[in-house]
């Protein structure tokens, strides 16, 4: 009898994970536990490599239970999973937030929606409702709509709102807020040191807003908040999940958390206490698997889970709640209609016309270089050390949109090891530009010392360089002339090109 009790808390346990796993196709190890009770998985990039390829896997896991909730990362943005081959044919949420048009951000994520749908997706971890009000956070940045909490909250809604009209559940992250924040939850645990009213005024909203609009599920953060918990972090705090979110809130959906092998939690707690004490704080459903993507993490977790109710750590009334909520979320995805046809022209030229919306020119007085550019330009692309969150495969940049329009157009990527030696900028990026026009391309320069070095030595050789920032735009821009494109995308690079070669 106590074998069968604890298959059961094991089956039970199984329900309220998220996992992903690697590989194009489900591994066998996944059957087998859609088989003992496990009712959802997550996918990431290392899963998808075409849209044929991506409903054949929907198709296989389906298959076992036809109700499965397939979640994915999918921001539309630098974080992409469905096109990190290619960088993404939308521009990303700060883009969005710089046009400031809630319908273009609805059809945006609306259509991001029927691809998801067609492609046999139920819920899309997304989108960012962080508020970016600290232009120094190492993992938000363009991933947020910007610092204004208004704005935030309009496009937080508008996103939702299309991308739950096509059929796939929206997730507003990263709750209560982690954009004021200096340390990356992936390897260590932030701590925002605001109080209560300044929360409440300036991260909340956007959450608040997010409810209003019916979204479906809420991420948990693994950041400390000394005005709610100063003991532990958000996605283990019953403060904070039980008492702001479904209390203060009334959000009545489904909670997930963060992944819960990053730093933040699992270095404090280990992997699987992490997992106790979230679901015992409130969270449905935990995501596990964008680092730890094996079998053994999922039954190491579910098994925790088990012997969590038998020894008490755990009520089991808790964890059949999160079970249920999870069942009740299934349900409500599979009875929905399928959307009409994946991803096609249309969404193209969407996502291309709102990055030609969000590019911003700005021209001091003294510039001596005009727009758009007589000739093929020499390009130089400082390139930083991406977070977790982004694939580091990803494609970006504005060489090759740029070489796409001028056959002509020369170039060179660098990241900080290459200008470890004294005349690396000469030899790499000025003698090429010789005779040339010279475009400078950086990614949030404010936070990369070595890359304000050396786009400040660029700009000084060559005061007539055009300077292209496709991270966080800095007040203190160093060129005559600077494009922000507010995301490192795929169509942002060629709504910067078209810019710098007037071919728009």
């Amino acid at each position: 009898m106590p074998d069968q009790r604890h298959r059961e808390l094991t089956r039970l346990a199984n329900s309220v994970l998220q996992p992903g796993f690697v590989g194009t196709t489900a591994p066998d190890w996944v059957l087998r536990r859609i088989a003992d009770g496990l009712t959802s998985v997550v996918l990431f990039g290392r899963n998808i490599q075409t849209p044929e390829q991506l409903r054949a896997l929907t198709a296989q896991l389906r298959a076992e239970n036809p109700d499965l909730v397939i979640a994915v990362d999918e921001e539309a943005g630098d974080v992409t999973r469905l096109e990190r081959h290619t960088g993404s044919s939308r521009p990303g949420n700060l883009a969005l937030g710089t046009v400031d048009d809630p319908d273009l951000t609805f059809q945006v994520a609306h259509e991001l929606g029927r691809e998801l749908r067609a492609a046999g997706v139920s819920l899309n971890y997304a989108p960012s409702a962080d508020v970016n009000s600290n232009p120094l956070n190492p993992v938000i940045g363009v991933r947020s709509f910007g610092a204004r909490t208004e704005t935030v909250a309009r496009h937080t809604a508008a996103w939702i709102q299309g991308l739950q009209s096509a059929g796939v559940a929206a997730c507003a992250k990263h709750f209560p807020g982690h954009g004021d924040t200096t340390v990356d939850s992936h390897h260590g645990l932030p701590r925002i040191d605001a109080d209560a009213e300044t929360i409440a005024r300036v991260a909340l909203p956007p959450f608040r807003a997010a409810v209003e609009a019916g979204v479906r599920s809420v991420m948990t953060a693994h950041i400390l908040i000394p005005a709610y918990d100063d003991t532990l972090p958000a996605t283990l705090s019953p403060r904070i999940v039980g008492g702001l979110l479904r209390e203060e809130l009334a959000f009545t959906g489904l909670v997930i958390t963060d992944a819960i092998e990053m730093g933040a939690v699992s270095e404090l707690y280990g992997i699987t206490g992490a997992t106790v004490r979230a679901v015992a704080a409130g969270a449905d459903a935990v995501c596990v698997g964008g680092e730890s993507a094996d079998e053994s993490t999922t039954v190491a977790l579910a098994e925790a889970l088990a012997r969590a109710v038998q020894d008490g750590t755990l009520p089991q009334e808790r964890l059949a709640e999160a079970s249920a909520r999870v069942a009740e979320f299934a349900r409500w995805s599979s009875r929905l209609p399928q959307s009409g046809p994946e991803h096609g022209a249309d969404g193209r030229d969407t996502g291309l016309a709102a990055a030609r919306r969000a590019v911003r020119v700005h021209h001091r007085p003294d510039a001596r270089t005009t727009l758009p550019l007589a000739g093929a330009p020499h390009v130089v692309e400082l390139a930083p050390t991406t977070h977790l969150a982004i694939d580091g495969g990803t494609p970006w940049g504005v060489a090759d949109p740029l070489r796409a329009l001028r056959p002509d157009t020369t170039s060179v990527r660098l990241g900080e090891s290459d200008l470890a030696h004294h005349d690396a900028l000469d030899r790499a990026a000025l003698a090429p530009a010789v005779g040339r026009a010279l475009v400078v391309v950086v990614r949030d320069a404010a936070r990369h010392a070595w890359m304000e070095r050396a786009l400040d030595g660029l700009v000084r050789s060559r005061p007539d360089a055009v300077v292209v920032e496709m991270g966080v735009p800095s007040d203190a821009a160093p060129a005559a002339v600077q494009l922000n494109t507010h995301g490192a995308t795929r169509v942002c690079g060629i709504a910067a090109a078209e810019v710098l070669l007037g071919a728009v």
